[in-house]
């Protein structure tokens, strides 16, 4: 009884690759919906949690409608990574690491749940913002690796023996994290601090009244650097005998980032209306996962103890890409 119930719910590599396809498009879309919940000012429309207003349903207003739709967005966001949790241990052929990845996405999920009942409860303290749109991007790592590992089986891709190109393309998560990272703290000392008139909500102010001004300009300097630096990888990539895998990506990479700097440079120059302080988060939330494809595109690298001249020569192979992958 308990083989033939295992038998029917075992899910082929394919399938489960759709699975992981949707979860990350799900907690994508969920950065995006709990940004408009920020950039609406409809951070508080709902001031209890879980219920809004003490009731199961919110009341029929703009700023209630947005908070609450976005929790039940929540809802097929935590079903999305459940299944794919789940799935993990029935794909076959069964892969640990998929199990592993798979895991960390409900916990992260339920990690959002507590953030959020914090930020209601503590009227959208900066801090408690930040982090839950931090642990957001950090839910997206975990769902792009289980997304693009699930697509390939582990000899599917060569690894890599131009250690240089990889380790500069790695070199450049951290400065995209950074470059998030102040991202964050402008907006938690602009404006759109999630709450509309008549609430008040702390901002950050640790340099007085020229608090947003001093970390925009902060802000815009290591987002500059971030971009300079991926161009100078992307010409890397390009010399005489490099593994230029990830270019395609890295381009990607650099067109959002330029595409950013206008958008940023706009908003500034339009005193940061909402709807393109929206755009502005919709992009870089893009530029992050191409920077993560950018990585997982260089691959991994081939072990120093295995020289280059005893490595066969195949060329690298690919699972077939299921609809509705990456």
């Amino acid at each position: 009884m308990r083989d033939r119930l295992r038998s029917r719910l075992e899910i082929s590599p394919a399938r489960y690759a759709q699975v992981t396809a949707i979860a990350l498009a799900a907690l994508s879309l969920i950065v995006l919906t709990g940004a408009g919940v920020r950039l609406t000012g409809s951070g508080l429309g709902c001031p209890d949690w879980p219920k809004c207003y003490g009731g199961t349903t919110p009341p029929i207003e703009f700023h209630a409608v947005i908070e609450y739709g976005n929790r039940l967005l929540t809802g097929f966001v935590g079903f999305a990574v459940i299944a794919a949790s789940v799935l993990a241990w029935f794909r076959r052929p069964y892969r640990w690491h998929l199990a592993l990845f798979g895991a960390l996405l409900p916990l992260g999920v339920i990690g959002q749940a507590v953030l959020g009942a914090l930020v209601v409860k503590y009227h959208l303290a900066p801090g408690l913002v930040m982090s839950h749109f931090i642990l957001s991007m950090m839910l997206l790592d975990a769902a792009f690796a289980l997304a693009w590992c699930s697509r390939y089986e582990p000899w599917q891709r060569r690894r890599s023996g131009d250690r240089l190109s990889v380790w500069a393309v790695r070199a450049l998560i951290p400065l995209g994290q950074l470059t998030i990272l102040a991202g964050t703290i402008a907006t938690a000392s602009g404006p759109h601090a999630g709450a509309h008139e008549g609430q008040l909500v702390h901002r950050f102010d640790f340099e007085g009244t020229g608090t947003l001004e001093w970390v925009v300009q902060r802000h815009a300097t290591i987002a500059a650097i971030y971009g300079v630096a991926a161009i100078a990888v992307w010409f890397l990539l390009r010399r005489p005998g490099a593994d230029g895998r990830a270019l395609r990506p890295l381009t990607l990479v650099i067109g959002l980032l330029g595409l950013q700097g206008a958008i940023g440079g706009l908003q500034w120059a339009l005193e940061l209306p909402a709807g393109i302080v929206w755009v502005h988060v919709a992009i870089a939330t893009g530029n992050w996962l191409a920077m993560l494809w950018t990585v997982a595109a260089a691959g991994r690298l081939e072990p120093r103890d295995r020289p280059a001249s005893a490595r066969p020569e195949e060329p690298e192979t690919r699972a077939p890409a299921p609809a509705g992958s990456l």
